[in-house]
């Protein structure tokens, strides 16, 4: 990772990355073992909002740092927020 990219929040979006994995191999391990729908689901919802958490921390960083300059890079600028938005 170039250290442009580098950014405070990126410890804290990987961890979450990482706990969002050991849940998803868990579901995995669930579906395995035949364990109900309903407790599978559960755990897949927790994946799932673990990633999303992650995806908004990591867009509302780049918002916040690498969307910030002078008026100069203001197209440059509309264009990274428009780059980004499409995965909000």
């Amino acid at each position: 990772m170039s250290a442009s990219h580098a950014h405070q929040s990126h410890p804290r979006i990987s961890a979450r990355l990482k706990r969002a994995n050991g849940h998803l191999k868990r579901v995995i391990s669930m579906i395995d073992e035949g364990r109900p729908c309903s407790e599978i689901a559960q755990q897949m919802h927790a994946v799932e909002k673990a990633i999303t958490n992650a995806k908004r921390e990591l867009i509302l960083d780049h918002i916040d740092h690498c969307l910030e300059g002078n008026q100069a890079e203001q197209p440059r600028n509309t264009q990274a927020f428009k780059d980004i938005a499409r995965y909000l």
